[in-house]
């Protein structure tokens, strides 16, 4: 078995953030432009759905940085220490990120997105539209230190 697979970006943000913030992400709207062998019509349909769930890369952080255990989140005391796979932080093995954005709209090989927590020139791995049947059935719990966390996060 090969435990080595290679990710090509598919397309990479333009916005004007360009640096990393913990809060505040719904205040920039962002486009994510695909990679040159990419025609438009593979985003044909897209503006079908309102929401799209994008995959990118945390590229910016340092690989000494990535946590492969526990840490109390954004280093705040107050919180429980949780393991990485108990939160969304950017430090993360793979530095996988998953965001479900608005679809604004479709010009050429460019969507126009909102509410998407990566900052401009971040690559795109994957775009899926959001469906209904692939959000959570049933009710969603989680602890109240995210709640406190995310108080801010879009706003």
């Amino acid at each position: 078995m090969n435990d080595r697979f290679v990710i090509q970006p598919i397309a990479f943000v333009h916005s004007q953030r360009a640096e990393v913030r913990d809060d505040g992400w719904d205040a920039v709207e962002a486009s994510i432009e695909l990679v040159g062998d990419f025609s438009a019509d593979a985003l044909a349909g897209l503006t079908e759905f309102s929401h799209a769930e994008i995959l990118f890369v945390f590229d910016r952080v340092d690989e000494h940085d990535v946590e492969r255990g526990a840490r109390h989140p954004r280093g705040n005391v107050d919180w429980p220490r949780v393991g990485i796979f108990a939160q969304r932080a950017k430090n993360r093995p793979n530095r996988l990120g998953a965001t479900v954005v608005r679809v604004l709209g479709v010009e050429g090989r460019t969507i126009r997105v909102s509410g998407l927590d990566a900052v401009d020139g971040t690559p795109v791995v994957d775009i899926k539209p959001v469906l209904k049947e692939f959000l959570p059935r049933g009710d969603v719990r989680q602890p109240r230190w995210v709640s406190e966390l995310m108080g801010a996060y879009w706003s």
